[in-house]
């Protein structure tokens, strides 16, 4: 009998019929008796105090229930991060929220909340509030609030956040060796998730006297802790689940409104609460992604040996620490995972502004630091007038090298691989040579390109548990109980395929459940790091191992069969010689639940804590027509290569990568929240805030360069995060190719790319243009 692998079949995602009809229950959608409605009273100023709050009108207006304060609720100072829980305090995230403040750090700000009988009622009776501020001055850029004069954000904390430096070798003399030194300055903006589903949860006093929360979160274990520190609760007193999610990307990584959604149900005697954001709350008040700058200054040979890097990073955190300076100071780590110089200095600062929080979004730092990383990497290629491709070839680190920053060694590392591969699938030669021929006074053409590497998970910096649970159920199909958060990437997917192959059965004998409990569900830190198919991977197989040999420890007592003479194939027990059927799974789960002598519910649970980290790497490779006489940049061409090991299921894998490359096309030219020099947004709305459609994109090609990576559960390692790296500063290099012009900053929009070709057309030298 064939064995039919299910890892790396395209199988259809398991909920896609109920979202495709909707029939998917997100959090909006469950009904619940006597809900009460909240909605949050944010600040109109960006840095200062709440000197007194008029409520008078406010708590006469119909439905109002009660107008909440500062005052009224815990004000005990949380960590809105969702990291694990560490033992050693300093190593903690930083504790500088509380859920209503009259300190107001970001235009926004939470400032006191109202409750009602509906959405619509709360909503009118915040416009009745009256406050009195005492007014700071705000700072929106880094330069501003590191100024000697600044005023601390955060009482009794310097503004700069964080600091750190890593490195090795002697940068000074790298460069004193060096031909030719290439210095750049290079920014990122403030992008936004913009996830189809708002931020939303329902508190409540369940039947037991504990408190419940239903949460669109990606962390609910997580979510559960930080609730109950933020209401002084024990932790065991709080139970979150998590439904269907309209998405996430890191922005639901943070703990944003459920501590304050279980704060108000508790004034109210725990009656249910409902907080839902709108959309321009979710835009402009939630997550952001880091606004980076970077110098890099780097020596090079003259046969394209680098002998030195330099990287400088000063991080813009916004008005609360979220995850902080683990974004910025996490870049130095991964310079040198892909790159070779004998001597590497970085240097990093996460400084507290008062725009919007930043916090963690898909790729976590990686999608600024690979931009900056490969604009400077392509311009010392075109400095000393070598193909960008062979460049990288030249540089890039080998197969095997070990990464002394992370601390392991960076096996099956195939980036040689996507860089050939890439150069021949995307025909780069060719459409190099087209393009110049193509080019007229007005519409110039041109190619570039980008790498990367990535780590999966976030070992050895972090924790990295995930748990699994199987249940055998009488007709021969399996229930998946597992820790990590499916928020719309696959997850539950892929994880049922590995449950799957490993027991033997068919993908359609693992039941999964849309509801994540952290009552009944083994206990995993959730979706982040593009960790859960290769951590929760590791839990998922080692419970299906043992599954599987009690099954067939129970063919082998029922039928007088030694152990090591049986398998699982198919859904059959079957001799493993010849694979003649011995039993089918069904009649022998049936009789483990209903035979009088012998009956046993069969379970099995795990729970792994994994130390060991595989590097993933790839490129992208963009093909641009700029019109100079507008400066519209249009995308003609994308295509990404990727080396993430073995490919669980081609189907969810290509989704991933195209979804991602979306979102850095669009982070490289229309994305990038902006703000008043008051500190207000300005465009946190869908009309204004320029997300791409389908029109605006080509076809997104990509290529799998697969493997099996050694260290993976399953041969798997990252891919959730890596797309978002490369396409932005492929098609930065394309645009430089096009026009002869090294622009500094994303994203290129047609005001960007006009002033800087202009006004290196007016120049002798040309040169950057950070415009």
């Amino acid at each position: 009998m064939d064995k039919k692998k299910i890892i790396g079949q395209a199988e259809q995602r398991w909920d896609a019929i109920a979202k495709v009809k909707g029939q998917a229950s997100y959090t909006g959608d469950f009904p619940i008796r006597n809900l009460l409605h909240a909605k949050i009273l944010r600040a109109t100023i960006a840095h200062g105090y709440v000197k007194h709050y008029d409520i008078t009108e406010a708590e006469k207006m119909p439905g109002v229930v009660k107008v909440v304060l500062p005052e009224d609720i815990p004000a005990t100072p949380y960590a809105t991060a969702g990291h694990p829980w560490n033992l050693t305090p300093e190593k903690r995230d930083i504790e500088d929220r509380n859920m209503l403040t009259r300190h107001v750090r970001v235009y926004g700000d939470d400032i006191a909340a109202i409750i009602a009988k509906t959405e619509f009622q709360a909503q009118k009776a915040l416009a009745k509030i009256k406050v009195d501020y005492d007014v700071y001055p705000v700072y929106l850029t880094p330069e501003a609030a590191m100024a000697p004069d600044a005023k601390q954000i955060h009482e009794g904390h310097d503004n700069v956040l964080g600091r750190s430096k890593v490195g090795y070798g002697d940068v000074e003399q790298g460069f004193n060796e060096a031909d030719f030194i290439v210095k750049r300055h290079l920014s990122t903006p403030v992008q936004q998730h913009l996830h189809l589903e708002n931020q939303i949860a329902v508190a409540y006093q369940s039947d037991d006297q504990r408190w419940f929360c239903l949460s669109s979160t990606q962390i609910p274990h997580i979510c559960r802790r930080i609730i109950a520190q933020a209401n002084g609760l024990p932790w065991s007193q709080v139970r979150v689940k998590k439904p269907f999610i309209g998405g996430g990307f890191g922005n639901k990584q943070d703990v944003i409104i459920e501590p304050l959604t279980v704060a108000l149900s508790r004034l109210m005697g725990g009656k249910p609460v409902q907080l839902a954001l709108t959309r321009e709350e979710s835009i402009a008040y939630t997550r952001t992604r880091h606004a980076i700058d970077f110098d890099f200054k780097i020596g090079v040979m003259k046969d394209g040996r680098m002998t030195a890097i330099d990287c400088d990073v000063v991080s813009n955190q916004g008005g609360y620490a979220s995850h902080g300076h683990a974004v910025g100071g996490k870049g130095g780590t991964f310079i040198n995972a892909l790159y070779r110089a004998d001597n590497l200095r970085f240097t990093a600062k996460t400084v507290y502004t008062n725009i919007g929080t930043a916090g963690a979004m898909r790729g976590y730092g990686m999608p600024q630091l690979v931009y900056a990383l490969e604009c400077a990497i392509d311009d010392v290629a075109t400095q000393i007038g070598m193909d960008p491709i062979q460049f990288r070839q030249l540089n890039h680190q080998p197969d095997g090298y070990y990464n002394q920053f992370g601390k392991t060694k960076q096996r099956d590392f195939r980036i040689e691989d996507c860089l050939v591969k890439g150069r021949e699938a995307f025909n780069w030669d060719q459409k190099l040579a087209q393009a110049q021929q193509k080019t007229t006074s007005t519409k110039k053409y041109g190619v570039g390109m980008a790498a990367f590497a990535f780590g999966t998970a976030v070992w050895p910096f972090g924790l990295e548990v995930a748990g699994a649970h199987l249940i055998a159920l009488p007709d021969g199909t399996f229930k998946l109980h597992i820790g990590a958060t499916e928020i719309g990437q696959g997850a539950d997917t892929a994880l049922s395929q590995m449950a799957a192959d490993t027991l033997g059965v068919s993908f359609e004998a693992i039941i999964r459940d849309s509801m994540t409990d952290t009552d009944t569900d083994p206990f995993d830190t959730g979706a982040y790091a593009s960790r859960q198919s290769y951590v929760g991977g590791y839990a998922v197989k080692a419970a299906a191992e043992k599954m599987k040999q009690k099954l067939i420890e129970r063919a082998a007592t029922t039928y007088d069969i030694r152990p090591e003479f049986l398998d699982i194939v198919a859904n059959q027990v079957v001799y493993a010689t010849d694979g003649d059927l011995v039993v089918t799974v069904k009649d022998l789960v049936m009789a483990s639940y209903y035979d009088l002598a012998t009956a046993k519910a069969l379970e099995t649970h795990a729970s792994v804590n994994i130390h060991n980290n595989s590097y993933a790497s790839g490129c992208s490779l963009a093909e641009v027509e700029v019109d100079v006489a507008t400066g519209q940049v249009t995308l003609l061409s994308l295509m990404n290569v990727h080396d993430s090991g073995k490919i669980i299921n081609p189907l969810l894998a290509s989704g991933q990568v195209e979804g991602a490359m979306a979102m850095s096309a669009a982070y490289g030219l229309n994305e990038g929240l902006v703000y008043s020099a008051e500190g207000r947004p300005l465009n946190n709305n869908m009309l204004d805030y320029k997300l791409p459609t389908m029109m605006d994109l080509p076809d997104l090609d990509k290529v799998f360069v697969e493997t099996v990576d050694p260290l993976g559960p399953y041969g798997n390692k990252a891919l959730g995060e890596t797309p978002t790296c490369s396409p932005a500063p492929a098609i930065r290099n394309a645009v430089k190719n096009a026009i002869g012009v090294e622009i500094g900053k994303i994203p290129l929009t047609p005001e960007v790319v006009y002033q800087a070709y202009h006004q290196a057309q007016a120049t002798v030298e040309g040169g950057i243009a950070d415009v």
